[in-house]
């Protein structure tokens, strides 16, 4: 019963942190930013997924884990010169084996095809559309080189009119926010809700 009247208390103050008449607030407890980071433990997050899915049905649902796996077949493609001879994947790990000193600009804004560009064109998707973009499975992103904070201050989701939410898999103790419950991770540009 806690775990339901915990997860009925965080959505509710998601709806009111997204209201539109609540925008001005949400960027001065952000620092400016346009974002609200939705905390919930880890072993839940389909559950809390599952749940906001039903809540807003027209929402932007932004996978997370499923742009990493198409980063890598665009980045794969593209290394192996879009040839049919080869398959994405190894293509991928050619460019990771020749780059590995720096293997985690694959993922950041260095390559059109990057994960941190995909996610990014995905979020300014959304607001052309006039939709709420919900930043889903964003434990994927552990080791790619991309934190929460890169996405938050990135230019145009800072300038987009509607906020993005972020589904952060953490614990927040001691004043603390512990990405995937281990790594300490920024909540600066961001209105929690824990």
């Amino acid at each position: 019963m806690p775990f339901l009247t915990e997860q009925k208390q965080k959505f509710d103050d998601l709806r009111v942190v997204l209201h539109e008449d609540n925008r001005t607030q949400l960027k001065r407890t952000a620092n400016g930013g346009n974002t609200v980071l939705f905390v919930y433990p880890p072993a839940d997050e389909e559950e809390y997924i599952a749940h906001a899915r039903e809540l807003y049905p027209e929402g932007h649902f932004i996978d997370v884990a499923e742009l990493f796996v198409k980063s890598i077949d665009l980045l794969g493609d593209e290394y192996n010169g879009f040839s049919k001879e080869h398959q994405p994947l190894e293509g991928f790990k050619a460019f990771y084996n020749d780059y590995i000193s720096t293997s985690f600009k694959a993922f950041t804004n260095d390559y059109p095809n990057c994960l941190f560009s995909l996610i990014v064109t995905e979020i300014c998707q959304a607001s052309r559309e006039g939709k709420t973009a919900f930043l889903v499975h964003t434990g994927a992103l552990e080791g790619t080189g991309i934190e929460n904070v890169n996405i938050m201050e990135h230019k145009t989701v800072m300038s987009q009119g509607i906020p993005l939410v972020i589904f952060y898999p953490a614990d927040y103790r001691n004043n603390e926010l512990l990405f995937l419950n281990h790594k300490t991770a920024s909540n600066y540009r961001c209105h929690l809700v824990k």
